[in-house]
């Protein structure tokens, strides 16, 4: 099979290469210059004739097979590199696993995974398996009835990256108009955006050059018209004066360009080093998001964004960081009702590119990006996806390389009723003891069906914080647990479930705040408390303080209790154990009469005043507050020692 050209334009469009030193193979200038048949045939002949490659030649070899779909060389290339040196960059690495999944299958990634323990970020391998899962069972990704047709329009060269533009569709295309130069790695014309207009089927005719812009002899591409700038932002190659300008080492790059209609352009973005790639400008947030590949980022091209002030960048990149940007390559993104739409070739998709959705909740928080499924995703790259409401449904479209096209990429449009892509139940906030209103670092968080098998845990952060995501359910448990802490159990559904959907505290208790040892035993904390004079009635300030045992036996019902009540020296003995018998079995009445099981008060005892805790025995004189201290009463907790054995 020859080279796919789906993307040739994310990769290496406008890039030119001029080196002043001495390379030791041509392979190096036909690589370079993207003809990568020649390329392995060049490598391949230096290897024959025993010449040793250098590692970056090597490497090189072993792109030049990945871009030809020759997944085997290429994946024993990538290998041999690994084994060579296992501080394989994490493109590469990511190349590795896409050439794995092709050749061996996913159980052999996951294994390579297993086996050279691979410091990816958390979040990518939460991805990973998020959507393994998905895809590979076939449950979670709702099966739409996906009206996708082949644009009428489409051309024998690359036709990709759709934007609305009013009632027509602009688009980028390699086609040949007039005298244009042709781009020879491509082997068509520059690129440039055209236009045409929509049908009442989705379909495009008419389709002419955009002449909103202005001329360039160069690339223009990935165009997307901001209704409220009224302006047309859009990538173009880096030009002086009307010509290719270059920087130190040779490279053109494309910069970013904002077209007002009926105004002046103006450059948004230019770094002779480095090239940006679909510019989308969000209307809510001011924010220009583009695809680059900036030092510092994860992988290939990854995902960023700039505020603006009206299209004026006020800032610098920012990254939208490792939830959506993964080692692979990140192009296209497009917001649609709180839904970021992006293509990636991160290597546990279906194909190349794929085309994933997150959700944004937040500043700079998103969902686990979820692949469309195979309804729009399919082997090979699928990319450039945009939607929009039309009459009572849904009208979008996206750009293609598979074999039915017409082309080497391919415009599709698609007409659905729903919104595409897996509806998520995300679970987060914090895990906080409600003793001390500290949150809980550590605590294990489930998430169980309402049959208690688990669906998805994890553990709290050092800020007491969780984040759990799953496919969308009706009805589920969710459970915290840690050592000496209470257990929270709490199970939703119906209206409950979309009320829980998102920020969500967890409250539970540290045992060891709800108890102290006091006369050599654990009894549980409460604040000193008394009964009126020669009475047993539970007063409201009683039960205030009884109603925290109530709160400790629910938090651990396996708790096991003796109430203990004492009095002072006065009065007869026989009085003052009848006196605190009395109390404790009230104690005990209002402990059960408040939902505390008979069964966990062991014993209800009054010792009368045979446990005097200071000198204010019989005859002795003593002041109030001394006769105080021994009147008192003890929840004592018998199994302390063994509660969580």
């Amino acid at each position: 099979m020859g080279v796919k050209k789906g993307l040739v334009f994310v990769f290496f469009l406008a890039v030119s290469w001029v080196s002043g030193q001495d390379r030791k193979s041509k392979g190096d200038d036909h690589f370079f210059a993207y003809a990568y048949q020649d390329a392995v045939s060049a490598y391949e002949n230096d290897l024959a004739k025993g010449v040793t490659l250098s590692t970056k030649q090597y490497r090189n070899l072993a792109d030049a097979y990945f871009k030809l779909e020759r997944f085997d060389k290429a994946t024993e290339i990538y290998l041999q590199l690994f084994a060579r040196d296992s501080l394989v960059a994490d493109f590469h690495l990511n190349r590795l696993l896409q050439g794995l999944e092709r050749t061996a299958g996913h159980e052999k990634v996951y294994t390579f995974l297993k086996e050279e323990d691979l410091k990816f970020s958390k979040e990518l391998m939460e991805n990973a398996d998020f959507n393994v899962q998905l895809l590979r069972s076939g449950e979670g990704i709702p099966e739409l009835d996906f009206q996708i047709f082949n644009l009428k329009s489409n051309s024998p060269q690359s036709d990709f990256s759709p934007a609305f533009y009013g009632s027509k569709l602009l688009f980028t295309s390699g086609r040949p108009v007039g005298k244009r130069k042709n781009y020879a790695p491509a082997g068509e014309a520059y690129l440039d955006i055209f236009e045409g207009t929509i049908g009442q089927n989705g379909n495009i005719s008419s389709v002419s050059p955009f002449e909103e812009i202005n001329k360039s002899e160069y690339h223009k591409a990935t165009p997307y018209f901001s209704e409220a700038l009224n302006s047309v932002f859009y990538v173009l190659s880096n030009t002086w004066e009307g010509e290719l300008e270059f920087d130190d080492s040779g490279k053109n790059a494309l910069g970013i360009g904002m077209q007002p209609l009926n105004g002046n352009f103006r450059m948004v973005w230019k770094d002779l080093g480095t090239s940006f790639y679909y510019p989308f400008y969000d209307q809510e947030s001011g924010k220009l998001y583009f695809a680059a590949n900036l030092e510092g980022g994860y992988g290939g091209t990854d995902l960023y964004y700039v505020y603006t002030n009206k299209g004026q960048v006020m800032s610098a990149p920012k990254n939208l960081g490792p939830r959506v940007n993964s080692p692979g390559n990140e192009i296209a993104p497009y917001i649609f009702e709180g839904t970021l739409y992006f293509a990636s070739d991160v290597f546990y998709g279906l194909g190349g590119m794929d085309i994933y959705r997150t959700n944004i909740s937040g500043e700079d928080i998103f969902s686990i990006p979820v692949n469309l499924g195979s309804q729009i995703n399919s082997p090979d790259d699928d990319f450039g996806f945009i939607i929009k409401n039309e009459g009572e449904g849904l009208l979008g479209y996206f750009s293609s390389n598979q074999p039915r096209g017409a082309g080497g990429d391919d415009i599709y449009g698609f007409l659905v009723e729903e919104k595409p892509g897996l509806k998520t139940l995300v679970l987060e906030g914090q895990v906080i003891n409600t003793a001390t209103k500290s949150s809980v670092p550590e605590a294990m968080v489930k998430v169980l069906s309402v049959e208690g098998d688990p669906i998805k845990e994890v553990v709290t952060d050092t800020d007491g914080n969780y984040r759990i995501e799953i496919p969308w359910q009706e009805e589920v448990i969710l459970e915290t647990t840690k050592e000496r802490y209470s257990l929270y159990s709490q199970q939703f559904k119906g209206e409950a479930i979309e009320q829980v959907a998102g920020a969500q505290n967890i409250p539970v208790v540290a045992y060891d705040n709800l108890v102290e040892e006091k006369e050599n035993q654990t009894v549980l904390k409460l604040n000193n408390f008394y009964f009126a004079k020669g009475k047993s009635t539970i007063t409201a300030d009683i039960a205030k303080e009884l109603d925290k045992v109530v709160e400790a036996v629910e938090a651990f019902p396996a708790m096991q209790l003796r109430i203990e009540t004492h009095t002072d020296s006065r009065g007869g003995s026989a009085y003052n154990f009848r006196l605190t018998q009395a109390r404790s079995d009230a104690i005990k009445q209002y402990l059960t009469n408040q939902g505390v099981p008979s069964s966990t008060i062991l014993y209800s005892i009054g010792y009368g005043e045979d446990k005097i805790l200071n000198n204010c025995t019989n005859g002795v004189f003593c002041l109030e507050m001394l006769h105080q201290h021994n009147q008192r009463s003890l929840i004592v907790v018998l199994n302390d020692n063994i509660l969580f054995d």
